[in-house]
Protein backbone atom coordinates (compact mmCIF):
# COMPACT_ATOMS: atom_id res chain seq x y z
CA UNK A 1 0.00 0.00 0.00
CA UNK A 2 1.14 3.16 -0.91
CA UNK A 3 0.01 5.98 1.07
CA UNK A 4 0.99 10.00 -0.25
CA UNK A 5 -1.40 12.13 2.06
CA UNK A 6 -3.10 11.48 5.38
CA UNK A 7 -4.52 13.02 8.12
CA UNK A 8 -3.20 13.20 11.46
CA UNK A 9 -3.89 14.48 15.30
CA UNK A 10 -0.70 16.00 17.38
CA UNK A 11 -0.86 17.15 20.44
CA UNK A 12 2.30 18.14 22.63
CA UNK A 13 2.43 17.55 26.41
CA UNK A 14 1.61 20.51 28.54
CA UNK A 15 3.84 21.71 31.49
CA UNK A 16 4.12 20.57 34.94
CA UNK A 17 2.92 22.69 37.67
CA UNK A 18 5.17 24.48 39.83
CA UNK A 19 5.44 23.39 43.59
CA UNK A 20 4.67 25.46 46.50
CA UNK A 21 6.48 23.89 49.63
CA UNK A 22 8.82 24.86 52.60
CA UNK A 23 12.00 23.26 53.77
CA UNK A 24 11.30 20.98 57.17
CA UNK A 25 13.88 19.53 58.73
CA UNK A 26 15.11 18.13 62.19
CA UNK A 27 16.49 21.85 63.50
CA UNK A 28 15.02 23.88 61.02
CA UNK A 29 11.67 24.15 62.22
CA UNK A 30 11.17 27.68 59.74
CA UNK A 31 13.05 26.29 56.34
CA UNK A 32 11.94 29.02 53.26
CA UNK A 33 10.61 28.05 50.19
CA UNK A 34 11.62 25.45 48.34
CA UNK A 35 8.95 24.58 46.13
CA UNK A 36 10.49 23.26 42.50
CA UNK A 37 9.69 24.36 38.97
CA UNK A 38 7.65 22.09 36.81
CA UNK A 39 9.29 20.23 33.64
CA UNK A 40 7.99 20.98 29.84
CA UNK A 41 5.80 19.39 28.36
CA UNK A 42 7.38 17.16 25.25
CA UNK A 43 7.51 18.76 21.47
CA UNK A 44 5.97 16.99 18.75
CA UNK A 45 8.28 16.81 15.89
CA UNK A 46 8.63 15.91 11.90
CA UNK A 47 11.85 14.52 11.32
CA UNK A 48 12.99 14.11 7.41
CA UNK A 49 14.55 10.65 7.06
CA UNK A 50 15.68 9.01 3.87
CA UNK A 51 14.46 5.18 4.97
CA UNK A 52 10.44 6.21 4.83
CA UNK A 53 9.45 5.82 0.90
CA UNK A 54 5.36 7.02 2.12
CA UNK A 55 3.23 8.18 4.98
CA UNK A 56 1.72 4.49 5.41
CA UNK A 57 2.66 4.33 9.22
CA UNK A 58 0.24 7.30 10.00
CA UNK A 59 -2.44 5.00 8.04
CA UNK A 60 -2.52 2.51 11.46
CA UNK A 61 -1.95 5.32 14.08
CA UNK A 62 -2.64 9.17 12.93
CA UNK A 63 -1.70 10.36 16.20
CA UNK A 64 1.26 12.27 17.59
CA UNK A 65 1.16 12.60 21.01
CA UNK A 66 3.90 13.84 23.75
CA UNK A 67 3.73 13.41 27.13
CA UNK A 68 2.72 16.19 29.87
CA UNK A 69 5.93 17.63 32.51
CA UNK A 70 5.96 16.54 35.59
CA UNK A 71 4.70 18.56 38.83
CA UNK A 72 7.97 20.39 40.86
CA UNK A 73 9.20 18.34 43.81
CA UNK A 74 10.58 19.73 47.02
CA UNK A 75 14.03 20.34 47.92
CA UNK A 76 14.21 22.91 44.53
CA UNK A 77 14.10 19.71 42.46
CA UNK A 78 12.68 19.84 39.13
CA UNK A 79 10.05 18.44 37.42
CA UNK A 80 10.58 15.77 35.05
CA UNK A 81 10.21 17.15 31.28
CA UNK A 82 7.92 15.36 28.91
CA UNK A 83 9.17 13.23 26.00
CA UNK A 84 8.98 14.58 22.96
CA UNK A 85 7.49 12.59 19.93
CA UNK A 86 9.42 12.34 16.56
CA UNK A 87 7.62 11.59 13.41
CA UNK A 88 9.11 10.06 10.25
CA UNK A 89 8.21 11.49 6.93
CA UNK A 90 10.31 11.26 3.71
CA UNK A 91 11.73 14.00 1.43
CA UNK A 92 9.30 16.18 0.17
CA UNK A 93 6.79 16.20 2.82
CA UNK A 94 4.14 19.46 2.77
CA UNK A 95 2.63 19.87 5.93
CA UNK A 96 -0.66 21.91 6.29
CA UNK A 97 -2.64 22.79 9.81
CA UNK A 98 -6.02 22.49 9.55
CA UNK A 99 -9.04 24.95 11.11
CA UNK A 100 -9.95 21.78 12.67
CA UNK A 101 -9.58 21.01 16.75
CA UNK A 102 -10.13 17.36 16.67
CA UNK A 103 -10.42 14.62 14.16
CA UNK A 104 -13.81 14.36 14.64
CA UNK A 105 -14.35 17.96 14.03
CA UNK A 106 -12.76 17.50 10.96
CA UNK A 107 -14.79 14.54 10.02
CA UNK A 108 -17.80 16.40 10.86
CA UNK A 109 -16.68 19.31 8.52
CA UNK A 110 -15.86 17.24 5.64
CA UNK A 111 -18.88 15.41 6.11
CA UNK A 112 -21.44 18.85 6.49
CA UNK A 113 -19.29 20.06 3.08
CA UNK A 114 -18.20 23.14 4.78
CA UNK A 115 -15.05 22.35 4.22
CA UNK A 116 -11.57 22.23 5.61
CA UNK A 117 -9.28 25.68 5.70
CA UNK A 118 -5.78 24.27 4.89
CA UNK A 119 -2.18 26.85 5.87
CA UNK A 120 0.90 25.55 4.39
CA UNK A 121 2.93 25.75 7.37
CA UNK A 122 6.26 23.47 6.32
CA UNK A 123 7.75 22.00 2.95
CA UNK A 124 10.48 19.51 4.28
CA UNK A 125 12.89 18.14 1.58
CA UNK A 126 15.94 18.04 2.93
CA UNK A 127 17.05 14.09 4.82
CA UNK A 128 17.68 15.28 8.37
CA UNK A 129 15.39 18.02 8.32
CA UNK A 130 13.06 18.97 11.91
CA UNK A 131 10.47 20.84 12.25
CA UNK A 132 8.24 21.36 15.22
CA UNK A 133 4.70 20.47 14.87
CA UNK A 134 3.42 21.26 17.81
CA UNK A 135 5.20 23.07 20.78
CA UNK A 136 5.17 21.58 24.22
CA UNK A 137 3.91 23.77 27.44
CA UNK A 138 6.06 25.76 30.21
CA UNK A 139 6.85 24.68 33.41
CA UNK A 140 5.58 26.71 35.73
CA UNK A 141 8.02 28.43 38.74
CA UNK A 142 7.73 26.69 42.12
CA UNK A 143 6.97 29.56 45.24
CA UNK A 144 11.23 29.68 45.76
CA UNK A 145 11.10 32.31 42.90
CA UNK A 146 8.55 34.20 44.26
CA UNK A 147 10.19 34.97 47.49
CA UNK A 148 11.36 39.04 48.49
CA UNK A 149 12.42 41.16 51.34
CA UNK A 150 8.84 41.37 52.54
CA UNK A 151 7.52 37.97 51.91
CA UNK A 152 9.67 35.23 52.92
CA UNK A 153 7.19 32.40 52.55
CA UNK A 154 5.04 32.79 49.60
CA UNK A 155 2.62 30.34 48.79
CA UNK A 156 2.62 31.53 45.21
CA UNK A 157 3.42 29.26 41.87
CA UNK A 158 2.57 29.09 38.67
CA UNK A 159 0.83 26.82 36.91
CA UNK A 160 2.04 25.11 33.80
CA UNK A 161 0.73 26.54 30.27
CA UNK A 162 -1.28 24.40 28.12
CA UNK A 163 0.46 22.70 24.74
CA UNK A 164 -0.47 23.45 20.98
CA UNK A 165 -2.29 20.14 19.34
CA UNK A 166 -4.47 20.49 16.26
CA UNK A 167 -5.25 18.89 13.07
CA UNK A 168 -2.79 18.24 10.53
CA UNK A 169 -2.21 17.27 6.47
CA UNK A 170 0.65 15.51 5.34
CA UNK A 171 0.98 15.39 1.69
CA UNK A 172 3.89 13.90 -0.45
CA UNK A 173 5.54 15.18 -3.23
CA UNK A 174 8.34 13.22 -4.52
CA UNK A 175 11.30 15.00 -5.34
CA UNK A 176 12.66 14.64 -9.27
CA UNK A 177 14.56 16.25 -11.24
CA UNK A 178 12.54 15.91 -14.27
CA UNK A 179 8.95 14.17 -14.36
CA UNK A 180 7.91 11.54 -16.88
CA UNK A 181 4.08 12.60 -18.09
CA UNK A 182 2.26 10.44 -20.61
CA UNK A 183 -0.90 8.47 -20.77
CA UNK A 184 -1.34 4.86 -19.66
CA UNK A 185 1.05 2.37 -22.16
CA UNK A 186 2.92 5.46 -23.37
CA UNK A 187 6.23 3.56 -22.01
CA UNK A 188 6.97 5.64 -19.23
CA UNK A 189 7.61 2.79 -16.99
CA UNK A 190 10.22 0.79 -19.76
CA UNK A 191 12.05 4.09 -20.55
CA UNK A 192 12.48 5.01 -16.63
CA UNK A 193 13.77 1.04 -16.22
CA UNK A 194 16.02 1.31 -19.34
CA UNK A 195 17.98 4.63 -17.79
CA UNK A 196 17.96 3.82 -14.42
CA UNK A 197 17.86 1.16 -12.23
CA UNK A 198 14.96 1.10 -11.35
CA UNK A 199 12.88 -1.72 -11.46
CA UNK A 200 8.93 -0.48 -12.30
CA UNK A 201 6.40 -2.91 -13.11
CA UNK A 202 6.23 -3.03 -17.37
CA UNK A 203 2.79 -4.65 -18.29
CA UNK A 204 1.03 -4.76 -21.96
CA UNK A 205 -1.74 -3.03 -19.58
CA UNK A 206 -2.98 0.26 -18.70
CA UNK A 207 -2.13 1.77 -15.12
CA UNK A 208 0.20 -1.16 -14.81
CA UNK A 209 2.19 1.65 -12.64
CA UNK A 210 0.15 2.86 -9.72
CA UNK A 211 2.10 4.72 -7.62
CA UNK A 212 5.16 7.04 -8.26
CA UNK A 213 8.76 5.97 -9.04
CA UNK A 214 12.05 7.26 -8.99
CA UNK A 215 14.98 6.78 -10.71
CA UNK A 216 18.61 7.76 -10.74
CA UNK A 217 20.12 8.39 -14.16
CA UNK A 218 24.36 7.84 -13.84
CA UNK A 219 26.88 9.89 -15.33
CA UNK A 220 30.72 9.60 -15.16
CA UNK A 221 32.47 11.53 -12.82
CA UNK A 222 29.40 10.49 -10.46
CA UNK A 223 26.95 13.19 -11.85
CA UNK A 224 23.59 12.15 -11.39
CA UNK A 225 20.07 13.45 -11.66
CA UNK A 226 16.62 12.24 -10.25
CA UNK A 227 13.71 11.06 -12.98
CA UNK A 228 10.03 10.33 -11.83
CA UNK A 229 7.84 8.21 -13.49
CA UNK A 230 4.17 9.25 -12.88
CA UNK A 231 1.49 7.27 -13.24
CA UNK A 232 -0.73 7.49 -16.39
CA UNK A 233 -2.57 10.45 -16.82
CA UNK A 234 -6.01 10.73 -18.42
CA UNK A 235 -8.40 13.65 -19.76
CA UNK A 236 -10.42 15.56 -16.93
CA UNK A 237 -7.24 14.67 -14.24
CA UNK A 238 -7.03 18.47 -13.42
CA UNK A 239 -10.38 17.73 -11.89
CA UNK A 240 -9.12 14.74 -9.99
CA UNK A 241 -11.30 12.39 -12.60
CA UNK A 242 -9.82 9.08 -12.22
CA UNK A 243 -6.27 9.32 -9.93
CA UNK A 244 -5.47 12.67 -11.29
CA UNK A 245 -4.36 14.96 -8.04
CA UNK A 246 -3.24 12.03 -7.04
CA UNK A 247 -0.24 11.55 -9.70
CA UNK A 248 -0.25 15.20 -10.81
CA UNK A 249 0.97 16.16 -7.02
CA UNK A 250 4.33 14.32 -7.71
CA UNK A 251 5.52 16.29 -10.56
CA UNK A 252 5.12 19.71 -8.93
CA UNK A 253 8.57 19.87 -7.74
CA UNK A 254 10.13 18.79 -11.24
CA UNK A 255 12.40 21.22 -13.00
CA UNK A 256 11.90 19.61 -16.52
CA UNK A 257 8.80 17.99 -17.85
CA UNK A 258 9.50 15.08 -20.25
CA UNK A 259 6.38 14.18 -22.48
CA UNK A 260 6.12 10.97 -23.65
CA UNK A 261 3.89 9.72 -26.13
CA UNK A 262 3.29 6.11 -28.14
CA UNK A 263 4.31 7.05 -31.90
CA UNK A 264 2.25 4.12 -32.92
CA UNK A 265 -1.13 5.84 -32.22
CA UNK A 266 -3.24 2.47 -32.12
CA UNK A 267 -4.70 4.29 -28.73
CA UNK A 268 -4.29 8.06 -28.88
CA UNK A 269 -2.96 10.22 -31.59
CA UNK A 270 0.11 11.49 -30.88
CA UNK A 271 -0.64 15.39 -31.52
CA UNK A 272 -3.75 14.39 -29.25
CA UNK A 273 -2.14 12.93 -26.61
CA UNK A 274 0.44 15.72 -26.23
CA UNK A 275 -2.61 18.25 -26.42
CA UNK A 276 -4.65 16.85 -23.73
CA UNK A 277 -1.53 16.20 -21.62
CA UNK A 278 -0.79 19.93 -21.75
CA UNK A 279 -4.12 21.13 -21.33
CA UNK A 280 -4.67 19.05 -17.86
CA UNK A 281 -0.87 20.67 -16.62
CA UNK A 282 -2.23 23.68 -17.28
CA UNK A 283 -5.85 23.48 -15.95
CA UNK A 284 -3.62 21.94 -12.50
CA UNK A 285 -1.04 24.75 -12.09
CA UNK A 286 -0.57 27.48 -14.44
CA UNK A 287 3.13 27.11 -12.43
CA UNK A 288 4.13 23.91 -13.88
CA UNK A 289 2.97 24.50 -17.40
CA UNK A 290 5.31 27.56 -17.37
CA UNK A 291 8.52 24.89 -16.50
CA UNK A 292 10.69 23.81 -19.61
CA UNK A 293 9.59 20.71 -22.01
CA UNK A 294 10.03 18.33 -24.37
CA UNK A 295 8.20 15.43 -25.59
CA UNK A 296 10.12 11.88 -25.89
CA UNK A 297 8.95 10.15 -29.19
CA UNK A 298 8.60 6.79 -28.33
CA UNK A 299 8.49 3.40 -29.69
CA UNK A 300 10.18 4.28 -33.14
CA UNK A 301 10.93 1.07 -33.74
CA UNK A 302 7.42 0.36 -34.70
CA UNK A 303 6.65 0.96 -38.80
CA UNK A 304 3.75 3.67 -38.43
CA UNK A 305 6.04 5.56 -35.99
CA UNK A 306 7.43 7.09 -38.64
CA UNK A 307 4.47 9.12 -40.21
CA UNK A 308 3.44 9.96 -36.81
CA UNK A 309 6.47 11.68 -35.78
CA UNK A 310 6.55 13.60 -39.04
CA UNK A 311 2.84 14.63 -38.52
CA UNK A 312 4.06 15.45 -34.56
CA UNK A 313 7.14 17.93 -35.35
CA UNK A 314 5.34 19.54 -38.11
CA UNK A 315 2.34 20.44 -35.55
CA UNK A 316 5.12 21.76 -32.60
CA UNK A 317 7.84 23.06 -34.91
CA UNK A 318 9.32 24.63 -31.66
CA UNK A 319 9.28 22.04 -29.13
CA UNK A 320 12.14 19.44 -28.93
CA UNK A 321 11.17 16.19 -30.25
CA UNK A 322 13.58 13.57 -29.18
CA UNK A 323 12.31 10.00 -30.97
CA UNK A 324 13.65 7.38 -28.81
CA UNK A 325 12.62 3.24 -28.58
CA UNK A 326 12.85 2.10 -24.79
CA UNK A 327 12.73 -1.11 -25.47
CA UNK A 328 15.35 -1.41 -27.96
CA UNK A 329 17.32 1.19 -26.26
CA UNK A 330 17.06 3.75 -29.11
CA UNK A 331 18.30 7.41 -29.11
CA UNK A 332 18.46 6.48 -25.08
CA UNK A 333 22.17 7.78 -24.80
CA UNK A 334 21.11 11.25 -26.85
CA UNK A 335 18.64 11.66 -24.48
CA UNK A 336 20.35 11.31 -21.54
CA UNK A 337 23.13 13.85 -22.56
CA UNK A 338 20.25 16.37 -23.47
CA UNK A 339 18.55 16.05 -20.05
CA UNK A 340 22.22 16.54 -18.66
CA UNK A 341 22.68 20.08 -20.58
CA UNK A 342 18.97 20.92 -19.73
CA UNK A 343 19.27 20.51 -16.64
CA UNK A 344 23.11 21.87 -16.06
CA UNK A 345 24.70 19.61 -13.92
Amino acid sequence: MFVDHIRIFAKAGKGGNGLASFRREKFVPRGGPDGGDGGDGGNVVLEVSTGVNDLRSYFYDPKLVATDGMPGMHALKHGKSGRTVVGKVPPGTVVYRSNAATMQEATWLEREGDGIELEQIADLTEPGERFVLCQGGKGGRGNWHFRSATDQAPTVFEFGTEAESGVYFLELRRIADAGLVGYPNAGKSSLLGAISRAAPKVASYPFTTLQPVVGVVEYEQFARCVVADIPGIIEGASQNRGLGHEFLRHIMRCRILLFVVDMTGLEHDPVEAIQTLRKEVKLYSEELAARPWLILANKMDEPESEANLAILRQRFPKIEILPISAMQGTGLEAFKARLRELLEF
